[in-house]
């Protein structure tokens, strides 16, 4: 709320602000400018060392040679500016995220930081740039903060007032309109077990539309769905030939992430029980179905806080790791992944708090994220048990795509403090099927009845 008038038609006018909080003319008018990009991040680098926003590279670069799948990037021949550990993370402490701070004290012979130079050279589509600024005008909570008005295919809050058009934010910002993978998931355990999952699967944005072609703005109370999915395990034995379909809403106030498996043993499809907040997701529930994207789905459980804008060392430009030249030998290794293949950059993001609300419950008491304030895609994550200890900690190492000309999402770690085990996830580096996005998929491929065909 940006005026505060004591009369009650003024009362009136307040309450109408308050549901529909759009930014000011000024605001809207930075967009693109001199001091914001068109997302709504400061174009100016800071003297600690986060990068000045260029935005010169669009879907290519000097020495790209392919127009999909893996590529070393143009940072491939830098090196760290230094690598943070246990014995000098005092030096760097304000650039660190509790959750950081906590594996560099309990694993110092495994977790280091590599820190290398700042970038911000990747820019978005320009129809991505039109919706930012048409939501920065438009877009509003509504159903008590349970969905939004506005435009799907970009993020509705450019100038977030509060925790929960922040969180909005990073529920649906910009990301490729369509993915597709083999990937391998990892769930190493303090012994050294290693146990393997591999999975089959597909999503598709529904309101995200594909480089070079014709863009429509949709308003989400028009797109029932804000993304579908589907997913098949290949591994382990025991869930081998399980099928998975759903969608998540645009709006949670009448609906929720809605799934129906195929059950090889039961040769049929039925209604999955509840996905959402903190269903555990195979195959070793070492991280929660809201824990995908670090947070996705109804954010009704908590009470949200926008804490601010902060300068921290986050994964960035991981396109090493999530190379078919490397092997997961290579990758996987007692307690956390190899630290020699695992970038981290300096720069501004979003800080979010979480808190369940009381008479709620969650595994997540509190929870805080941090979404890169170019993009919003939220790059790390530390969540606290019920008696607000940090137990669980997640980052999403992502890498920019030529293919969908957005930064996707590459292997995503989940650590487990208080077992000692971690989840490597996404993991693309032997798969004979590595990412390919924005390619065209159809509606029908992500029902129970496809669900069904998949599973015969």
């Amino acid at each position: 709320m940006r005026k505060t008038p004591c009369s009650g038609l003024a009362l009136g006018l307040m309450l109408v602000q308050l549901a529909w909080a759009d930014a000011t003319p000024q605001q809207i008018d930075q967009l693109g400018g001199d001091e914001l990009t068109c997302m709504g991040a400061v174009r100016a680098g800071t003297p600690g060392g986060v990068a000045a926003y260029t935005g010169k590279y669009q879907g290519q670069w000097p020495g790209l040679d392919k127009p999909h799948g893996w590529v070393p990037g143009p940072y491939a021949d830098e090196q760290p500016l230094y690598v943070v550990t246990q014995a000098n993370m005092a030096q760097y402490a304000d650039l660190l995220t509790d959750g950081q701070k906590a594996l560099l004290q309990k694993y110092p012979e495994h977790y280091r930081m590599r820190v290398f130079p700042s970038h911000r050279d990747f820019r978005p589509h320009e129809w991505v740039c039109d919706v930012v600024k048409r939501n920065a005008e438009v877009a509003a909570l509504r159903d008590d903060g349970l969905g939004v008005s506005g435009y799907t295919g970009a993020h509705p809050f450019p100038f977030p007032d509060n925790g929960l058009e922040a969180i909005w934010n990073v529920i649906v910002p910009h990301r490729a309109g369509s993915e597709q993978v083999v990937y391998d998931i990892a769930d190493v355990y303090p012994n050294g077990t290693v146990a393997w999952g591999k999975s089959e699967f597909r999503t598709l944005g529904t309101g995200t539309g594909a480089p070079g072609q014709p863009f429509e703005l949709v308003p989400f109370d028009k797109e029932h769905a804000a993304a579908l999915f589907f997913m098949k395990f290949l591994a382990p034995d025991r869930l081998k030939g399980q099928v998975a379909v759903g969608y998540q809403p645009n709006n949670f106030s009448g609906d929720a992430t809605q799934a129906w498996q195929y059950l090889p043993g039961l040769r049929r499809v039925r209604k999955a029980p509840e996905v959402g907040f903190d269903y555990p997701v195979p195959p070793s529930g070492l991280r929660t179905s809201d824990d995908d994207y670090l947070f996705n789905g109804s954010p009704h459980r908590y009470n949200w806080t926008l804490v601010g804008r902060k300068e921290v060392l986050i994964p960035y430009h991981n396109f090493e790791l999530n190379s078919p030249e490397l092997s997961y030998d290579d990758i996987i290794q007692l307690h956390t992944i190899n630290p020699d293949h695992f970038r981290y950059e300096l720069h501004r993001v979003w800080v979010i708090d979480a808190q369940v609300k009381d008479g709620l419950r969650h595994v997540y008491k509190r929870r805080r994220l941090y979404a890169d304030e170019d993009t919003w895609l939220a790059m790390w994550a530390d969540n606290y048990d019920g008696q607000d200890q940090l137990w669980r900690v997640a980052m999403v190492a992502y890498f920019y795509s030529q293919e969908s000309l957005t930064f996707h999402r590459g292997a995503s770690i989940y650590h487990d403090l208080t077992s000692g085990a971690y989840e490597a996830t996404y993991l693309t580096n032997e798969s004979d099927d590595w990412w390919r996005l924005n390619q065209p998929m159809a509606r029908r491929n992500f029902s129970p009845e496809a669900a069904a065909r998949a599973g015969n």
